[in-house]
């Protein structure tokens, strides 16, 4: 009979414990992307490299963006790259391209720039190839500027 009422101590032990925790799983804040949750909503990783496309070109220099909570990374200027990424809206076409202010060779020496990470919630991967550095430098962004 001992063993029996000890069985049954150590059934009810557990269905109270399992109880427990279900009531403290019930209780527990659910963390949405923009409230700070476990997950940064904007964290990228940015690319430059010597190359036609993104599967062939050497990359020579790589940095880390975050934009949430506050712009930060290894980015030289974080504040000026999340900035010019909240005025596009995250659209990264927008941000590369061509500038107008400084006249440049036509000499093929490609040159890719790559984003990849998380912006604002949603994933992103991009990809850009200039024609050459000098086409790169024309454009007036910060983003790919490191």
């Amino acid at each position: 009979m001992r063993y029996i009422s000890g069985a049954l101590a150590l059934g009810a032990a557990l269905v109270l414990g399992s109880l427990a925790t279900t009531a403290q799983a019930a209780d527990a804040p659910v963390h949405s992307i923009r409230s700070g949750g476990l997950y940064a909503p904007t964290e990228l990783v940015l690319t430059v490299g010597q190359g036609e496309t993104r599967a062939t070109a050497t990359v020579e220099r790589a940095v880390t963006l975050s934009c949430m909570p506050g712009a930060t990374g290894s980015h030289p200027n974080p504040k000026a790259a999340c900035a010019q990424l909240r005025s596009a809206s995250g659209d990264f076409a927008k941000v590369t391209g061509t500038g107008t202010e400084r006249l440049c060779t036509k000499i093929w020496n490609p040159v890719v720039v790559t984003a990849d990470g998380v912006w604002e919630g949603r994933r992103v991967s991009y990809t850009y190839t200039y024609a050459n550095s000098c086409m790169m430098n024309a454009a007036q962004q910060s983003v790919f500027r490191f």
